[in-house]
């Protein structure tokens, strides 16, 4: 399963993207207790979701910073 792609997200709005990383950052913690309790069969969805919430998280931060430089 290939990682996703930032392109996917970049025509989010920014509520969209806002619930996004919510939903994602919810996700990993997800992941991470079903580590724990050694329910988790797939352990390549910690390096995607990883990966995904990082996104978010960059463009979230460029649409700051481009809002900055406006106002």
């Amino acid at each position: 399963m290939p990682l996703p792609k930032i392109s996917e997200v970049r025509d989010l709005s920014d509520q969209e993207l806002t619930e996004q990383i919510v939903a994602t950052k919810r996700q990993l913690f997800e992941l991470r207790f079903q580590k724990g309790t050694r329910q988790l069969d797939k352990s390549h969805r910690f390096k995607h979701t990883r990966h995904r919430l990082a996104q978010l998280l960059t463009l979230e931060n460029e649409r700051a910073l481009k809002q900055k430089d406006e106002g």
